[in-house]
């Protein structure tokens, strides 16, 4: 513990600070799936996969209500395309070269070094899949070791328990629950939080990269061993 000259606990000395960068890649790419900033030739194949009325428990806890209408989805996704906070990517399966799926950095604070994962819309061909894990792995690889961050964070409500468990699943601290922190579609959301740090990423990456390993992985797809970071 340090102490300063009135003998008051103050934090760890932070050396050689430098403010972290914005999000502004066009791509990232991994061996199973690849990250492209949101275009407008996406539109198609997420409009398929993501507004059918089969998929309208996937919208309940995004911000949005499910959307059927192709020029009301279109509209949204050129809003997004332009967005720099949230900054969208499609994700975008390297076999097929279709987009399954959406996910963005958002609340960026370069001074703090602070920068969240959210607005995360998996289609169902997504699910349960290695690019599910992998566009995870691929943002916060570029969070931590290109941008700069010492804190990635991820948020959910808190009655989102499929989303509880993937960020606990992928290496992120729950942190607590901020008690009526929004109100959003009309109701009220108590929100978790989660987070990794910078010292923390060096061995979460190595779990990832172990994990994603096509050794780890059987003839039809299935895994071998599970990805357990915490």
């Amino acid at each position: 513990m340090r102490y300063n000259a009135y003998n008051q606990p103050i934090g760890d000395a932070v050396q050689s600070f430098q403010q972290a960068d914005k999000p502004s890649i066009e791509m990232l790419e991994g061996k199973y799936s690849k990250l492209e900033h949101l275009n407008t030739s996406h539109l198609d194949d997420l409009f398929e996969l993501l507004c059918d009325t089969d998929n309208d428990l996937n919208w309940t806890y995004l911000p949005n209500e499910p959307i059927h209408d192709k020029d009301e989805f279109s509209t949204l996704i050129n809003n997004r395309i332009h967005s720099e906070d949230p900054y969208f990517f499609a994700i975008v399966d390297k076999t097929t070269d279709k987009a399954l799926g959406i996910i963005s950095l958002l609340r960026i604070n370069t001074k703090a070094s602070s920068i969240e994962v959210g607005h995360i819309h998996y289609s169902p061909l997504l699910k349960r899949t290695r690019i599910a894990t992998e566009v995870q792995y691929l943002l916060a690889k570029y969070v931590f070791e290109t941008l700069g961050y010492r804190r990635y964070e991820w948020k959910c409500d808190s009655l989102n328990d499929p989303s509880k468990r993937a960020a606990k699943r992928l290496g992120f601290t729950y942190e607590g629950t901020f008690r009526q922190a929004l109100v959003y579609k009309g109701r009220n959301r108590d929100t978790d939080w989660f987070s990794i740090i910078d010292k923390e990423w060096p061995n979460i990456k190595q779990q990832y990269e172990h994990w994603l390993d096509e050794k780890n992985f059987n003839s039809d797809g299935t895994q071998i061993h599970k990805l357990s970071i915490l």
